[in-house]
């Protein structure tokens, strides 16, 4: 069995050889870099069946016992819920979750989870209690933009018809040089048809189920958590297993008693946070800490996920300080603990076939200060080389993470332009993958022993 994945640079052609480019330079941590930056890494061919050591309990005491979870499909187990997350210095500015769907059939949103900043700026609940569901007839009212609007719900929820009409096929991930706004991105798609490389076509809309905006304040369909967990207030704490999960606060620094808009400010180097779907937990979690706040990440194997941040210089250094980063984690990482040792992140690697439970290093800075942002993939064997994205550091970068159930392909890109919109038609989703014909698409092998 073997997986690839390939590398679209930014302009110039470069040589392949040995450990995927051939004057990849050692830096004093011991971090190889090729000398130029590329603005796309794309990971191919992931469909490696697998198996990772799943928490089956955990409690307060100490307890920590493991059940072994085989995964299989072409994104696996990425197709599992994914949790987002960030490390300072950044500031978010913009966050999107895109996932297949029919929006056209819907004549309102599948939930009300709109939310604004208001005088002690909580997120609202999707309805008067966390799950439950609106009835055909009922009166929806929500903050959209600052306006109050209402419509008459008329969404009875998917036939089984309909869900497996809402969950197109996409067939490729193959990467565009600029993604763009949904106009924009149908003529780009249109215009370089006769010249862009692709595996297939992505066929279907994409739907936004989460959305961030700092400006206004406004969070819909995402919670924001971090491990700042303070007992009465939100999650929890101890000596075993230390912070969990809580709410967090608008500055990003302490446990909230409810769900909170993160404020438009800079996290600093000591920061992070969590971003997770606003659908609280049940038993399709698994086993989670007691105690904590247990949320549910983004799941599907197609999927797509588009942030705008800086990384500003911090001018510090240390361990982690001037080093923001940018992953994508299997959620049950953090509902256990994220920084003990109980949790599906490190799996059993006596056998090619399996290893952890599922991270996506997006962008990482890996010394105090760099510019040269590097991509990881930790499971099974893991993968990832010695090319890097540049990291402006006094202007914001908008990066796409496309995942591709059809192609078994995953597409982290720099866009040029994007302006969050409410839905992806399968052309822009196609636009923002595409190859750019003046590019070189470097294929990178590693096989499993």
């Amino acid at each position: 069995m073997k997986y690839t994945s390939a590398i679209l640079f930014g302009g110039a052609a470069s040589v392949s050889a040995g450990a995927f480019c051939s004057d990849a330079v050692q830096d004093i941590l011991g971090n190889y870099f090729c000398p130029g930056a590329v603005k796309q890494i794309k990971y191919n061919g992931l469909d490696i069946p697998g198996t990772y050591r799943a928490v089956s309990k955990m409690d307060n005491s100490g307890t920590c016992t493991y059940e072994d979870k085989a995964y299989s499909g072409p994104i696996a187990p990425y197709d599992e819920d994914l949790s987002m997350h960030f490390r300072g210095p950044i500031r978010l500015n913009n966050i999107a979750v895109y996932t297949p769907g029919k929006s056209s059939k819907r004549e309102a949103p599948k939930t009300a989870a709109h939310a604004k900043r208001h005088g002690h700026q909580h997120l609202h609940k999707k309805h008067q209690e966390q799950n439950e569901e609106r009835a055909v007839g009922d009166v929806v009212v929500a903050t959209i933009d600052g306006q109050v609007v209402s419509w008459i719900n008329t969404w009875a929820g998917p036939t089984a018809d309909a869900a497996a009409d809402s969950a197109p096929a996409v067939t490729t991930t193959v990467a565009a040089e600029a993604a763009t706004s949904t106009a924009s991105a149908k003529k780009a798609s249109s215009s370089k048809s006769s010249s862009s490389s692709s595996t297939g076509t992505i066929t279907g809309d994409f739907v936004r189920s989460a959305y961030y905006d700092a400006a206004s304040g406004t969070a819909d369909g995402l919670v924001f958590l971090a491990n700042v967990g303070s007992p009465g207030v939100s999650g929890t704490w101890d000596t075993v297993w230390g912070s969990s999960l809580a709410y967090v606060d608008e500055e990003g620094s302490a446990a909230a008693a409810s769900p909170t808009v993160l404020k438009e400010k800079l996290l600093d180097d000591t920061q992070e946070i969590a971003v997770f779907s606003d659908s609280q937990c049940d038993e399709s979690c698994g086993a989670y800490r007691p105690d904590s706040v247990a949320y549910k990440g983004f799941a599907g194997a197609s999927k797509v996920f588009v942030v705008d941040f800086l990384m500003p210089d911090s001018g510090k250094s240390g361990a982690n300080l001037n080093m923001p980063a940018y992953w994508l984690l299997n959620a049950a990482i953090p509902r256990t603990a994220q920084y003990a040792s109980c949790s599906c992140w490190k799996g059993d690697n006596s056998s090619p076939l399996q290893g952890g439970c599922g991270e996506l290093d997006v962008v990482e800075i890996l010394s105090s200060g760099d510019t040269r942002a590097k991509s990881t993939f930790h499971f099974a064997n893991g993968v990832g080389d010695s090319h890097y994205i540049d990291r402006p550091v006094d202007s914001p970068i908008k990066v796409a993470v496309v995942m591709d159930a059809d192609s078994a392909t995953v597409s982290i890109k720099v866009l040029d332009s994007f302006d969050f919109p409410t839905s992806l038609s399968s052309d822009d989703v196609q636009a923002m993958v595409n190859d750019e014909a003046d590019n070189l698409l470097l294929s990178i092998m590693s096989f499993l022993s």
